[in-house]
């Protein structure tokens, strides 16, 4: 019997010590652990509908911001949301308003001129004329004054850089680590650059790399002679090597660019010069010519026509000459500062400064002493 009792307790799901009533509990367990997974004693677990649902609409919804964001960063999307950062950060991005702010004072003040005064306007008078002029200043004017601020910046950034790696040279000589040499020298003064300094001494001291935040450094400087330097010193402390004599050959290159920059343009500028001296002459010329030879051949002119004298060449209409010599000055002002931006800078844009000077210089002249 005692075999016997074995077998048919074996066959149950209860151990052969316990009665089938003190398996209960254990079953009510199990079924409530299944169906706190949602799955059936016997089945595979199982996601609901809703859950599913749920889920991918969570996941639409974090993609669409995500993508929201990154059109928000660069394009149109970035525009809008920094409007002023994004016509700032480079000089001919202004152009964006300007260009279009310039046509509406163009149009809109020939539309006023015609309307008010009928066509012959266009031929019989210098407010058109004044309209454009403002109207190419409105263009210029905040390019040539962005870009001069700009290289203000930039030549001051450069300026204090070769200093700032022969100091650090100095120091990484003495057995002090590239942190602590930067620490030490954001005290110092260094121009314009002294702010940036700083701002890489509180990176690391927050505990970013040295590499990586000597590359945002350099990014923050945005200039070619920085973003050199910074590149070359990144790489040898990633390598491993005498740092020092790498900072020292950074110090000396930029030193030497700087050099090279600064005598060039001190070289050029006497070109500058001739540019400028000669549109002087040019304008001198031609208010000699409007206020002596002209006035005097349309007195004789007209004198000739009333006494009936023929072959003499009639009446001299001298607006019309002022009118074609005022447009040729303003167009030798304009271009002639184009082409002094080129020679004493390289850039043509850097050339936009003495455009705007020369071209209101010359409606200035014509407009109110001719």
């Amino acid at each position: 019997m005692g075999l016997k009792d074995r077998i048919l307790n074996r066959g149950n799901d209860t151990p052969p010590h316990l009665s089938p009533a003190d398996a209960v509990p254990d079953m009510s367990i199990k079924n409530r652990f299944n169906n706190l997974l949602n799955r059936g004693p016997d089945s595979a677990p199982v996601i609901k509908t809703a859950d599913l649902s749920s889920v991918e609409a969570e996941f639409q919804e974090i993609t669409r911001k995500l993508e929201h964001e990154r059109q928000s960063r660069e394009g149109i999307g970035r525009f809008l949301k920094h409007p002023l950062q994004v016509l700032t950060e480079k000089p001919v991005n202004i152009l964006i308003v300007c260009i279009p702010l310039a046509l509406i004072v163009f149009i809109g003040g020939l539309i006023f001129c015609v309307r008010s005064y009928g066509m012959q306007v266009i031929f019989k008078s210098t407010v058109v004329d004044d309209f454009a002029v403002l109207a190419v200043l409105i263009a210029i004017v905040p390019v040539a004054f962005l870009d001069l601020k700009e290289q203000w910046r930039i030549s001051s950034l450069e300026n204090g850089l070769p200093n700032f790696f022969r100091d650090l040279a100095g120091m990484n000589d003495s057995g002090m680590t590239l942190p602590n040499a930067v620490h030490l020298v954001a005290a110092a003064e260094y121009g314009a650059l002294t702010p940036h300094i700083r701002k890489l001494d509180n990176e690391m001291s927050w505990g970013v790399g040295f590499v990586e935040a000597l590359y945002r450094f350099g990014k923050s400087l945005g200039t070619p002679l920085a973003d050199r330097s910074v590149d070359l010193i990144a790489k040898a402390s990633k390598a491993g090597g005498d740092v020092s004599e790498v900072l020292r050959a950074a110090a000396k290159d930029t030193y030497e660019v700087v050099n090279l920059q600064q005598e060039r343009s001190n070289n050029m500028m006497i070109y500058v010069i001739i540019v400028l001296v000669s549109f002087a002459v040019f304008l001198f010329v031609i208010a000699i010519l409007v206020t002596s030879f002209l006035s005097t051949m349309a007195t004789a002119g007209a004198t000739a026509v009333a006494s009936g004298a023929k072959g003499f060449g009639g009446i001299i209409d001298i607006f019309v000459y002022k009118r074609l010599f005022s447009h040729a000055a303003m167009l030798q002002g304009f271009f002639s500062g184009l082409v002094a931006g080129q020679m004493g800078e390289a850039r043509f844009v850097s050339g936009l400064k003495y455009s705007a000077m020369m071209l209101l210089i010359a409606w200035i002249t014509f407009r109110f002493f001719m």
